[in-house]
Protein backbone atom coordinates (compact mmCIF):
# COMPACT_ATOMS: atom_id res chain seq x y z
CA UNK A 1 0.00 0.00 0.00
CA UNK A 2 3.08 2.11 0.98
CA UNK A 3 4.09 1.77 -2.46
CA UNK A 4 0.82 2.99 -4.27
CA UNK A 5 0.32 5.45 -2.29
CA UNK A 6 4.14 7.09 -3.57
CA UNK A 7 3.12 6.27 -7.05
CA UNK A 8 -0.06 8.07 -6.73
CA UNK A 9 1.75 11.16 -5.14
CA UNK A 10 4.50 10.78 -7.61
CA UNK A 11 1.84 10.53 -10.44
CA UNK A 12 -0.10 13.54 -9.59
CA UNK A 13 3.14 15.67 -9.01
CA UNK A 14 1.77 15.82 -4.51
CA UNK A 15 3.36 15.75 -1.35
CA UNK A 16 1.27 13.38 0.30
CA UNK A 17 0.13 10.01 -0.45
CA UNK A 18 -2.43 7.58 1.08
CA UNK A 19 -4.10 4.60 1.45
CA UNK A 20 -7.34 4.98 3.60
CA UNK A 21 -8.50 1.23 4.54
CA UNK A 22 -11.87 1.25 6.03
CA UNK A 23 -13.46 -0.05 8.27
CA UNK A 24 -10.21 0.12 10.45
CA UNK A 25 -9.82 4.20 9.72
CA UNK A 26 -5.67 3.21 9.44
CA UNK A 27 -4.07 5.21 6.68
CA UNK A 28 -1.03 4.21 5.22
CA UNK A 29 0.91 7.00 3.11
CA UNK A 30 4.20 8.97 1.93
CA UNK A 31 4.91 12.45 2.79
CA UNK A 32 7.69 14.77 1.18
CA UNK A 33 9.06 17.87 2.96
CA UNK A 34 6.83 20.15 1.25
CA UNK A 35 3.79 18.43 3.58
CA UNK A 36 3.60 19.90 7.23
CA UNK A 37 5.98 17.92 9.34
CA UNK A 38 3.47 18.49 11.94
CA UNK A 39 0.42 17.13 10.61
CA UNK A 40 1.23 13.78 8.56
CA UNK A 41 -2.06 13.23 8.11
CA UNK A 42 -4.39 15.72 9.06
CA UNK A 43 -8.14 14.86 10.57
CA UNK A 44 -9.48 16.85 7.83
CA UNK A 45 -7.63 14.65 5.34
CA UNK A 46 -9.33 11.41 7.50
CA UNK A 47 -12.59 13.34 7.43
CA UNK A 48 -12.68 13.71 3.30
CA UNK A 49 -11.87 9.86 3.27
CA UNK A 50 -14.88 9.06 4.94
CA UNK A 51 -16.92 11.43 2.43
CA UNK A 52 -15.43 9.78 -0.43
CA UNK A 53 -16.48 5.90 1.61
CA UNK A 54 -20.25 7.52 2.17
CA UNK A 55 -20.42 8.81 -1.59
CA UNK A 56 -18.91 5.61 -2.60
CA UNK A 57 -17.35 7.89 -5.61
CA UNK A 58 -14.45 9.87 -6.36
CA UNK A 59 -14.32 13.14 -4.98
CA UNK A 60 -11.50 16.29 -5.78
CA UNK A 61 -11.99 19.46 -3.74
CA UNK A 62 -9.96 22.31 -1.84
CA UNK A 63 -10.35 22.03 1.68
CA UNK A 64 -10.27 23.67 4.69
CA UNK A 65 -8.98 22.22 7.50
CA UNK A 66 -8.07 22.93 11.47
CA UNK A 67 -6.70 25.89 12.21
CA UNK A 68 -7.93 27.83 8.66
CA UNK A 69 -5.23 24.78 6.92
CA UNK A 70 -6.37 24.99 3.24
CA UNK A 71 -5.20 22.00 1.08
CA UNK A 72 -6.30 20.53 -1.91
CA UNK A 73 -7.68 16.79 -1.95
CA UNK A 74 -8.53 14.09 -4.48
CA UNK A 75 -9.67 10.44 -3.68
CA UNK A 76 -11.02 7.33 -5.37
CA UNK A 77 -12.49 4.37 -3.83
CA UNK A 78 -11.05 1.41 -4.01
CA UNK A 79 -13.18 -1.72 -4.46
CA UNK A 80 -13.31 -5.92 -3.33
CA UNK A 81 -14.27 -8.77 -5.27
CA UNK A 82 -18.05 -8.14 -4.18
CA UNK A 83 -17.89 -4.59 -5.09
CA UNK A 84 -17.50 -3.46 -1.48
CA UNK A 85 -15.71 -0.78 -0.60
CA UNK A 86 -12.40 -1.42 1.17
CA UNK A 87 -10.42 2.00 1.39
CA UNK A 88 -9.84 4.64 -0.35
CA UNK A 89 -6.42 5.98 -1.85
CA UNK A 90 -5.91 9.93 -2.39
CA UNK A 91 -3.25 12.82 -2.15
CA UNK A 92 -2.99 15.44 -1.03
CA UNK A 93 -1.22 18.93 -1.74
CA UNK A 94 -0.40 21.71 1.15
CA UNK A 95 -2.26 24.78 -1.25
CA UNK A 96 -5.15 25.05 -2.97
CA UNK A 97 -4.92 23.81 -6.58
CA UNK A 98 -7.49 22.44 -9.13
CA UNK A 99 -7.27 18.52 -10.42
CA UNK A 100 -7.45 18.09 -14.00
CA UNK A 101 -9.21 15.42 -15.81
CA UNK A 102 -6.09 13.62 -16.77
CA UNK A 103 -4.97 13.59 -13.12
CA UNK A 104 -8.50 12.07 -12.55
CA UNK A 105 -8.02 9.32 -14.74
CA UNK A 106 -4.58 8.73 -13.93
CA UNK A 107 -5.91 8.42 -10.26
CA UNK A 108 -8.85 6.23 -10.99
CA UNK A 109 -6.73 4.19 -12.79
CA UNK A 110 -4.19 3.45 -10.37
CA UNK A 111 -7.32 2.59 -7.63
CA UNK A 112 -8.16 0.09 -9.91
CA UNK A 113 -4.59 -1.56 -9.93
CA UNK A 114 -4.38 -0.82 -6.17
CA UNK A 115 -7.87 -2.57 -5.44
CA UNK A 116 -6.78 -5.21 -7.89
CA UNK A 117 -3.95 -5.57 -5.66
CA UNK A 118 -5.75 -5.82 -2.03
CA UNK A 119 -8.28 -8.20 -3.60
CA UNK A 120 -4.66 -10.78 -4.45
CA UNK A 121 -3.89 -9.97 -0.72
CA UNK A 122 -7.55 -10.96 0.18
CA UNK A 123 -7.25 -14.18 -1.65
CA UNK A 124 -4.04 -14.82 -0.23
CA UNK A 125 -5.06 -14.70 3.53
CA UNK A 126 -8.20 -16.86 2.49
CA UNK A 127 -5.23 -19.75 0.94
CA UNK A 128 -3.05 -19.40 3.61
CA UNK A 129 -6.29 -20.15 6.01
CA UNK A 130 -7.50 -22.70 3.87
CA UNK A 131 -3.81 -24.51 3.93
CA UNK A 132 -3.89 -23.83 8.00
CA UNK A 133 -7.27 -25.76 8.22
CA UNK A 134 -6.16 -28.83 6.51
CA UNK A 135 -2.98 -28.82 8.71
CA UNK A 136 -5.01 -28.97 11.84
CA UNK A 137 -7.14 -31.61 10.02
CA UNK A 138 -4.31 -33.31 9.02
CA UNK A 139 -3.10 -33.40 13.10
CA UNK A 140 -6.66 -34.45 14.08
CA UNK A 141 -7.80 -36.93 12.06
CA UNK A 142 -4.65 -39.39 10.99
CA UNK A 143 -6.76 -41.62 9.50
CA UNK A 144 -8.03 -39.28 6.58
CA UNK A 145 -4.15 -38.53 6.10
CA UNK A 146 -5.37 -39.23 1.71
CA UNK A 147 -8.20 -36.51 1.94
CA UNK A 148 -5.61 -34.18 3.84
CA UNK A 149 -2.89 -34.11 1.63
CA UNK A 150 -5.46 -33.58 -1.28
CA UNK A 151 -6.62 -30.62 0.73
CA UNK A 152 -2.77 -29.72 1.51
CA UNK A 153 -2.29 -29.72 -1.70
CA UNK A 154 -4.26 -27.73 -3.12
CA UNK A 155 -4.16 -25.11 -0.90
CA UNK A 156 -0.34 -24.62 -2.10
CA UNK A 157 -1.02 -24.43 -5.62
CA UNK A 158 -3.58 -21.97 -4.67
CA UNK A 159 -0.91 -20.16 -2.53
CA UNK A 160 1.56 -20.00 -4.81
CA UNK A 161 -0.97 -19.02 -7.57
CA UNK A 162 -1.66 -16.01 -5.34
CA UNK A 163 1.90 -14.90 -5.21
CA UNK A 164 3.36 -15.94 -8.10
CA UNK A 165 0.81 -14.43 -10.44
CA UNK A 166 0.21 -11.20 -7.61
CA UNK A 167 3.99 -9.53 -9.29
CA UNK A 168 3.89 -10.13 -12.97
CA UNK A 169 3.69 -6.94 -15.79
CA UNK A 170 3.15 -8.79 -18.94
CA UNK A 171 0.48 -11.23 -20.79
CA UNK A 172 3.26 -13.32 -21.75
CA UNK A 173 4.41 -13.91 -18.86
CA UNK A 174 0.57 -14.49 -17.05
CA UNK A 175 0.32 -17.08 -19.30
CA UNK A 176 3.74 -18.55 -18.68
CA UNK A 177 3.36 -18.68 -14.87
CA UNK A 178 0.07 -20.20 -15.15
CA UNK A 179 1.68 -22.67 -16.98
CA UNK A 180 4.36 -23.33 -14.28
CA UNK A 181 1.93 -23.39 -11.21
CA UNK A 182 -0.30 -25.99 -12.82
CA UNK A 183 2.37 -28.69 -14.79
CA UNK A 184 3.18 -30.56 -11.67
CA UNK A 185 -0.69 -30.87 -10.82
CA UNK A 186 -2.77 -30.97 -13.10
CA UNK A 187 -0.47 -31.45 -16.34
CA UNK A 188 -1.96 -30.28 -18.59
CA UNK A 189 -0.84 -30.79 -22.33
CA UNK A 190 -2.18 -27.50 -23.89
CA UNK A 191 -2.51 -24.21 -22.32
CA UNK A 192 -3.87 -20.98 -23.95
CA UNK A 193 -5.05 -17.30 -23.20
CA UNK A 194 -7.97 -15.34 -25.41
CA UNK A 195 -8.78 -11.62 -24.82
CA UNK A 196 -11.75 -9.88 -25.27
CA UNK A 197 -10.63 -6.25 -26.99
CA UNK A 198 -13.32 -4.12 -28.59
CA UNK A 199 -15.45 -7.22 -29.35
CA UNK A 200 -13.27 -9.72 -30.70
CA UNK A 201 -11.24 -12.23 -28.92
CA UNK A 202 -7.20 -12.07 -29.84
CA UNK A 203 -5.17 -15.10 -28.33
CA UNK A 204 -1.79 -14.02 -26.41
CA UNK A 205 0.43 -16.44 -28.53
CA UNK A 206 3.66 -17.95 -26.93
CA UNK A 207 6.44 -17.30 -29.30
CA UNK A 208 8.17 -20.40 -28.09
CA UNK A 209 5.78 -23.39 -28.66
CA UNK A 210 4.16 -22.45 -31.76
CA UNK A 211 0.96 -21.70 -30.53
CA UNK A 212 -1.65 -23.82 -31.60
CA UNK A 213 -4.92 -22.43 -30.85
CA UNK A 214 -7.91 -24.58 -29.50
CA UNK A 215 -9.93 -23.52 -32.32
CA UNK A 216 -8.98 -23.26 -36.01
CA UNK A 217 -10.25 -19.29 -36.49
CA UNK A 218 -8.16 -16.88 -37.78
CA UNK A 219 -7.18 -14.34 -35.10
CA UNK A 220 -8.89 -12.28 -33.92
CA UNK A 221 -12.34 -13.90 -33.93
CA UNK A 222 -15.97 -12.57 -33.40
CA UNK A 223 -17.26 -12.84 -29.89
CA UNK A 224 -20.54 -15.13 -31.62
CA UNK A 225 -18.37 -17.21 -33.45
CA UNK A 226 -19.27 -21.29 -32.79
CA UNK A 227 -16.63 -21.97 -30.13
CA UNK A 228 -15.76 -23.35 -26.66
CA UNK A 229 -13.52 -19.98 -26.03
CA UNK A 230 -16.21 -17.64 -27.07
CA UNK A 231 -18.92 -19.55 -25.67
CA UNK A 232 -17.35 -19.29 -22.21
CA UNK A 233 -16.34 -15.18 -22.24
CA UNK A 234 -19.56 -14.96 -23.90
CA UNK A 235 -21.85 -16.56 -21.22
CA UNK A 236 -19.41 -16.06 -18.75
CA UNK A 237 -19.39 -19.75 -17.74
CA UNK A 238 -17.14 -22.64 -17.48
CA UNK A 239 -16.89 -25.00 -20.57
CA UNK A 240 -15.92 -28.45 -19.87
CA UNK A 241 -15.29 -30.68 -22.91
CA UNK A 242 -15.28 -34.27 -21.89
CA UNK A 243 -14.18 -35.99 -25.49
CA UNK A 244 -14.48 -35.23 -28.90
CA UNK A 245 -18.37 -35.93 -28.89
CA UNK A 246 -18.61 -32.88 -26.73
CA UNK A 247 -17.40 -30.33 -29.42
CA UNK A 248 -20.76 -31.10 -31.80
CA UNK A 249 -22.25 -28.46 -30.33
CA UNK A 250 -19.86 -25.81 -31.91
CA UNK A 251 -18.64 -25.73 -35.60
CA UNK A 252 -15.89 -27.39 -37.60
CA UNK A 253 -12.64 -25.55 -36.49
CA UNK A 254 -13.39 -26.40 -32.85
CA UNK A 255 -13.10 -29.86 -33.91
CA UNK A 256 -10.44 -29.34 -36.60
CA UNK A 257 -8.20 -27.49 -33.67
CA UNK A 258 -9.10 -30.29 -31.16
CA UNK A 259 -7.59 -32.72 -33.24
CA UNK A 260 -4.43 -30.56 -34.36
CA UNK A 261 -3.45 -30.65 -30.59
CA UNK A 262 -4.32 -34.07 -30.10
CA UNK A 263 -6.60 -33.31 -26.99
CA UNK A 264 -8.69 -35.72 -25.72
CA UNK A 265 -10.80 -33.40 -23.23
CA UNK A 266 -10.44 -29.70 -21.91
CA UNK A 267 -11.75 -27.22 -20.09
CA UNK A 268 -12.10 -23.18 -20.75
CA UNK A 269 -12.78 -20.65 -17.90
CA UNK A 270 -13.51 -17.02 -18.11
CA UNK A 271 -11.05 -14.53 -16.61
CA UNK A 272 -13.82 -12.63 -14.47
CA UNK A 273 -12.40 -8.59 -14.27
CA UNK A 274 -13.78 -5.99 -11.99
CA UNK A 275 -15.61 -4.02 -15.13
CA UNK A 276 -16.59 -7.59 -17.06
CA UNK A 277 -15.50 -10.76 -18.32
CA UNK A 278 -11.94 -10.18 -19.87
CA UNK A 279 -11.30 -13.36 -21.71
CA UNK A 280 -10.69 -16.96 -21.47
CA UNK A 281 -8.13 -19.00 -20.15
CA UNK A 282 -7.93 -22.66 -21.82
CA UNK A 283 -6.39 -26.15 -20.32
CA UNK A 284 -6.59 -29.19 -22.63
CA UNK A 285 -5.48 -32.97 -22.11
CA UNK A 286 -4.02 -35.20 -24.89
CA UNK A 287 -5.39 -38.34 -22.51
CA UNK A 288 -8.95 -38.72 -21.04
CA UNK A 289 -9.19 -36.67 -18.09
CA UNK A 290 -12.27 -36.11 -16.17
CA UNK A 291 -12.48 -33.23 -13.99
CA UNK A 292 -13.90 -33.36 -10.61
CA UNK A 293 -15.38 -31.00 -7.99
CA UNK A 294 -12.18 -30.07 -6.33
CA UNK A 295 -10.31 -29.79 -9.13
CA UNK A 296 -12.95 -27.23 -10.75
CA UNK A 297 -12.62 -25.23 -7.98
CA UNK A 298 -8.58 -24.90 -8.18
CA UNK A 299 -8.77 -23.96 -11.74
CA UNK A 300 -12.03 -21.62 -11.05
CA UNK A 301 -9.90 -20.27 -8.20
CA UNK A 302 -6.80 -19.68 -10.63
CA UNK A 303 -8.69 -18.48 -13.09
CA UNK A 304 -9.49 -15.39 -10.71
CA UNK A 305 -5.81 -14.91 -9.93
CA UNK A 306 -4.79 -14.80 -13.55
CA UNK A 307 -7.61 -12.24 -14.51
CA UNK A 308 -6.11 -10.06 -12.03
CA UNK A 309 -3.10 -10.49 -13.39
CA UNK A 310 -4.33 -9.69 -17.23
CA UNK A 311 -5.92 -7.11 -15.29
CA UNK A 312 -3.11 -5.06 -14.02
CA UNK A 313 -1.08 -6.36 -17.38
CA UNK A 314 -3.56 -4.45 -19.25
CA UNK A 315 -3.39 -1.44 -17.46
CA UNK A 316 0.45 -1.23 -17.28
CA UNK A 317 1.06 -2.08 -21.40
CA UNK A 318 -2.03 0.74 -21.51
CA UNK A 319 0.61 3.06 -19.99
CA UNK A 320 3.89 2.30 -20.93
CA UNK A 321 2.32 2.11 -24.78
CA UNK A 322 0.96 6.17 -24.12
CA UNK A 323 4.75 6.74 -22.91
CA UNK A 324 6.03 5.32 -25.95
CA UNK A 325 3.61 6.94 -28.24
CA UNK A 326 4.37 10.33 -26.52
CA UNK A 327 8.46 9.97 -26.73
CA UNK A 328 8.05 9.02 -30.69
CA UNK A 329 6.09 12.01 -31.09
CA UNK A 330 9.27 13.80 -29.96
CA UNK A 331 11.68 11.81 -32.61
CA UNK A 332 11.00 14.18 -35.55
CA UNK A 333 12.34 14.02 -38.97
CA UNK A 334 15.97 15.60 -39.47
CA UNK A 335 16.25 19.11 -41.40
CA UNK A 336 17.39 19.56 -44.90
CA UNK A 337 20.65 21.87 -44.26
CA UNK A 338 22.49 22.91 -47.31
CA UNK A 339 26.67 21.90 -46.91
CA UNK A 340 25.73 18.96 -43.80
CA UNK A 341 24.52 15.58 -43.67
CA UNK A 342 22.52 14.73 -40.90
CA UNK A 343 21.13 11.42 -39.59
CA UNK A 344 20.19 10.34 -36.33
CA UNK A 345 19.00 7.02 -34.49
CA UNK A 346 17.43 5.83 -31.55
CA UNK A 347 16.93 2.01 -30.13
CA UNK A 348 14.45 1.44 -27.28
CA UNK A 349 15.41 -0.60 -24.05
CA UNK A 350 14.95 -4.64 -24.00
CA UNK A 351 12.68 -4.00 -21.64
CA UNK A 352 9.13 -3.20 -23.06
CA UNK A 353 7.85 -1.44 -19.90
CA UNK A 354 11.25 0.75 -19.31
CA UNK A 355 9.92 3.84 -21.17
CA UNK A 356 13.33 6.67 -21.25
CA UNK A 357 13.72 10.35 -21.92
CA UNK A 358 16.53 10.31 -24.01
CA UNK A 359 15.66 12.34 -27.59
CA UNK A 360 17.47 13.97 -30.21
CA UNK A 361 16.33 17.57 -31.93
CA UNK A 362 18.08 19.42 -35.23
CA UNK A 363 16.66 22.66 -36.10
CA UNK A 364 17.52 25.90 -37.95
CA UNK A 365 18.59 28.46 -35.91
CA UNK A 366 16.80 32.11 -36.06
CA UNK A 367 19.44 35.17 -37.80
CA UNK A 368 21.12 36.93 -34.68
CA UNK A 369 19.81 40.64 -34.72
CA UNK A 370 21.83 42.68 -37.94
CA UNK A 371 22.64 39.75 -39.64
CA UNK A 372 21.06 38.45 -42.75
CA UNK A 373 22.67 35.35 -42.88
CA UNK A 374 21.18 31.44 -42.80
CA UNK A 375 21.57 28.13 -42.81
CA UNK A 376 22.63 28.14 -38.96
CA UNK A 377 21.80 24.98 -37.31
CA UNK A 378 20.79 23.66 -33.55
CA UNK A 379 21.69 20.51 -32.69
CA UNK A 380 20.86 18.47 -29.17
CA UNK A 381 20.95 15.01 -27.32
CA UNK A 382 20.26 14.36 -24.12
CA UNK A 383 18.69 12.33 -21.71
CA UNK A 384 15.78 12.97 -18.66
CA UNK A 385 16.20 11.17 -15.47
CA UNK A 386 13.72 8.11 -15.38
CA UNK A 387 12.32 4.98 -17.32
CA UNK A 388 8.74 6.52 -16.80
CA UNK A 389 5.36 8.49 -18.30
CA UNK A 390 6.94 11.02 -16.30
CA UNK A 391 10.45 11.35 -18.00
CA UNK A 392 8.62 10.72 -21.12
CA UNK A 393 6.86 14.16 -20.52
CA UNK A 394 9.39 15.82 -18.77
CA UNK A 395 11.92 15.09 -21.77
CA UNK A 396 8.61 16.71 -24.19
CA UNK A 397 8.61 19.99 -22.20
CA UNK A 398 12.48 20.34 -22.14
CA UNK A 399 13.22 19.74 -25.84
CA UNK A 400 10.31 22.28 -26.58
CA UNK A 401 11.81 24.86 -23.85
CA UNK A 402 15.04 24.48 -25.31
CA UNK A 403 13.95 25.64 -28.72
CA UNK A 404 12.29 28.24 -27.50
CA UNK A 405 14.95 29.32 -26.00
CA UNK A 406 16.49 29.07 -29.14
CA UNK A 407 13.80 31.22 -30.71
CA UNK A 408 13.96 33.89 -27.89
CA UNK A 409 17.93 34.78 -27.94
CA UNK A 410 18.84 34.97 -31.23
CA UNK A 411 22.45 34.66 -32.10
CA UNK A 412 23.51 33.82 -28.54
CA UNK A 413 25.88 31.00 -27.42
CA UNK A 414 24.29 27.67 -26.83
CA UNK A 415 25.69 28.31 -22.99
CA UNK A 416 23.58 30.90 -22.46
CA UNK A 417 20.51 29.13 -23.80
CA UNK A 418 21.04 26.26 -21.37
CA UNK A 419 21.02 28.93 -18.47
CA UNK A 420 17.79 30.20 -19.89
CA UNK A 421 15.78 26.59 -20.11
CA UNK A 422 17.07 26.42 -16.37
CA UNK A 423 15.95 29.41 -15.20
CA UNK A 424 12.52 28.39 -16.88
CA UNK A 425 12.34 25.53 -15.66
CA UNK A 426 12.68 26.72 -12.05
CA UNK A 427 10.57 29.29 -12.31
CA UNK A 428 7.62 27.10 -13.84
CA UNK A 429 8.63 24.05 -10.84
CA UNK A 430 9.88 21.65 -13.58
CA UNK A 431 11.49 19.43 -11.83
CA UNK A 432 13.53 18.18 -15.04
CA UNK A 433 17.05 16.40 -14.15
CA UNK A 434 19.21 14.66 -16.38
CA UNK A 435 21.89 15.85 -19.37
CA UNK A 436 22.44 16.68 -22.64
CA UNK A 437 24.72 18.39 -25.16
CA UNK A 438 23.40 21.51 -27.05
CA UNK A 439 25.47 22.91 -29.91
CA UNK A 440 25.02 25.71 -32.44
CA UNK A 441 26.61 25.02 -36.33
CA UNK A 442 27.18 28.26 -38.32
CA UNK A 443 28.70 28.22 -41.80
CA UNK A 444 31.87 29.62 -42.77
CA UNK A 445 33.79 30.14 -45.85
CA UNK A 446 35.39 27.39 -48.06
CA UNK A 447 33.02 24.75 -46.62
CA UNK A 448 33.93 25.08 -43.22
CA UNK A 449 31.12 25.20 -40.06
CA UNK A 450 31.82 26.76 -36.69
CA UNK A 451 31.12 24.79 -33.46
CA UNK A 452 30.21 25.97 -30.41
CA UNK A 453 28.70 23.60 -27.92
CA UNK A 454 28.14 23.21 -24.13
CA UNK A 455 27.51 19.99 -22.29
CA UNK A 456 25.66 19.61 -19.25
CA UNK A 457 27.31 16.28 -17.37
CA UNK A 458 26.59 14.27 -20.79
CA UNK A 459 29.23 11.67 -22.33
CA UNK A 460 31.46 13.88 -24.20
CA UNK A 461 31.03 14.34 -28.29
CA UNK A 462 33.17 12.59 -31.12
CA UNK A 463 34.42 14.86 -33.49
CA UNK A 464 36.01 12.65 -36.30
CA UNK A 465 38.35 14.65 -38.73
CA UNK A 466 39.77 14.18 -42.19
CA UNK A 467 42.75 13.13 -41.14
CA UNK A 468 41.24 10.01 -40.07
CA UNK A 469 41.93 10.82 -35.96
CA UNK A 470 38.99 11.19 -33.43
CA UNK A 471 39.15 14.11 -30.66
CA UNK A 472 37.03 13.87 -27.70
CA UNK A 473 35.21 17.15 -26.68
CA UNK A 474 35.36 16.45 -23.07
CA UNK A 475 34.45 19.81 -21.44
CA UNK A 476 31.45 20.13 -19.47
CA UNK A 477 29.33 21.63 -16.84
CA UNK A 478 27.18 20.20 -14.03
CA UNK A 479 24.34 18.01 -15.12
CA UNK A 480 20.63 18.95 -14.83
CA UNK A 481 18.86 19.00 -11.68
CA UNK A 482 16.39 20.51 -9.78
CA UNK A 483 18.06 20.29 -6.58
CA UNK A 484 21.41 21.83 -7.77
CA UNK A 485 22.15 25.44 -8.02
CA UNK A 486 21.76 27.45 -10.76
CA UNK A 487 25.52 27.94 -11.82
CA UNK A 488 27.79 28.96 -14.74
CA UNK A 489 27.66 27.81 -18.09
CA UNK A 490 30.02 28.10 -20.34
CA UNK A 491 30.26 27.31 -24.24
CA UNK A 492 33.07 25.95 -26.27
CA UNK A 493 34.00 26.76 -29.97
CA UNK A 494 35.94 24.81 -32.65
CA UNK A 495 35.91 25.34 -36.42
CA UNK A 496 35.48 22.21 -38.21
CA UNK A 497 36.76 21.70 -41.92
CA UNK A 498 35.22 19.50 -44.81
CA UNK A 499 35.75 16.00 -44.36
CA UNK A 500 34.65 16.21 -40.52
CA UNK A 501 32.10 14.33 -38.78
CA UNK A 502 30.34 15.10 -35.23
CA UNK A 503 28.70 12.44 -33.43
CA UNK A 504 26.46 12.61 -30.10
CA UNK A 505 24.79 10.05 -28.46
CA UNK A 506 22.99 8.56 -24.80
CA UNK A 507 24.76 6.84 -22.07
CA UNK A 508 22.29 3.83 -23.66
CA UNK A 509 25.23 3.02 -26.11
CA UNK A 510 28.26 2.52 -23.86
CA UNK A 511 26.78 1.96 -20.24
CA UNK A 512 27.33 -2.14 -19.65
CA UNK A 513 27.02 -3.65 -16.96
CA UNK A 514 30.39 -4.71 -15.63
CA UNK A 515 32.14 -2.71 -18.55
CA UNK A 516 34.24 0.41 -18.04
CA UNK A 517 32.56 3.30 -19.89
CA UNK A 518 35.51 5.11 -20.53
CA UNK A 519 36.86 2.02 -22.66
CA UNK A 520 33.52 1.81 -24.52
CA UNK A 521 33.90 5.48 -25.17
CA UNK A 522 37.27 4.47 -26.39
CA UNK A 523 36.57 1.18 -28.61
CA UNK A 524 33.27 4.17 -30.01
CA UNK A 525 36.19 6.65 -31.24
CA UNK A 526 38.24 3.49 -32.50
CA UNK A 527 35.42 2.68 -35.07
CA UNK A 528 34.19 5.66 -35.85
CA UNK A 529 38.02 6.67 -36.67
CA UNK A 530 37.48 3.32 -38.99
CA UNK A 531 34.66 4.25 -40.63
CA UNK A 532 35.24 4.48 -44.33
CA UNK A 533 34.09 8.93 -44.99
CA UNK A 534 32.35 7.49 -47.98
CA UNK A 535 29.82 5.44 -45.25
CA UNK A 536 26.38 6.53 -45.82
CA UNK A 537 25.14 8.21 -41.73
CA UNK A 538 22.68 6.13 -41.32
CA UNK A 539 23.96 3.25 -42.01
CA UNK A 540 27.51 4.27 -40.15
CA UNK A 541 25.19 4.59 -37.02
CA UNK A 542 23.40 1.34 -37.32
CA UNK A 543 26.57 -0.38 -37.62
CA UNK A 544 28.35 1.98 -34.54
CA UNK A 545 25.05 1.22 -32.49
CA UNK A 546 25.56 -2.69 -33.19
CA UNK A 547 28.95 -2.98 -32.43
CA UNK A 548 29.23 -1.06 -28.89
CA UNK A 549 25.48 -1.37 -27.66
CA UNK A 550 24.99 -5.12 -25.58
CA UNK A 551 21.75 -6.65 -27.51
CA UNK A 552 19.54 -6.76 -24.46
CA UNK A 553 20.46 -3.24 -23.45
CA UNK A 554 19.20 -1.77 -20.28
CA UNK A 555 18.73 1.74 -21.38
CA UNK A 556 17.12 3.58 -24.29
CA UNK A 557 20.06 4.69 -26.81
CA UNK A 558 19.85 8.02 -29.06
CA UNK A 559 22.44 8.66 -31.96
CA UNK A 560 22.73 11.79 -33.87
CA UNK A 561 25.43 12.61 -36.67
CA UNK A 562 26.33 15.85 -37.99
CA UNK A 563 28.85 15.48 -41.39
CA UNK A 564 30.48 17.93 -43.23
CA UNK A 565 30.71 16.26 -46.94
CA UNK A 566 34.15 17.11 -48.96
CA UNK A 567 33.89 19.38 -51.26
Amino acid sequence: MNRFARLAARLLSAPQGMVWLNPSGQATGTASESWPAELPIAPSVLECCRRVAELGQPLFLPVAGDEGLVFAFAGVPLVGGAGELVGVLAVMDVAARPWSEGEARDLTDLAGACSAQIRARLRTSAARQERADAQEAADEAEGEATRVQALLDRSQLLLRASEDLADTSGLDEVRRRVGDLVSGDLKPSYIGLVLLQQGMLHRVTDPLDGDIPLEDLPSPYPLDALAPTAAAVRDNRLIIIGDRVGLGAYGPEAAAGFDALGLRAAVCLPLRGAHGTLGALVFGWSSPYRINVAERAVLTTIAGYAAQAVERAVHLDERVTAAHELQQAMLTDLPAVPGLELAALYRPAARHDMVGGDWYDAYPLPPAPGDDSTGSLAVTVGDITGHDMKAAALMGQVRSMLRQADRDHPGKDPALILSALEHACRALDIPAGGTLVHAHLRPAQHGHWHLNWTTAGHPPPLLATPNATVQRLTAHDVLLHPALPAGPRTSHSLRLPPGSTLLLYTDGLIETRHEDIEQNIERLAHHLAETPPTTPLDTMLRTLHDTIATPQAEDDTVLLAVRLPNP
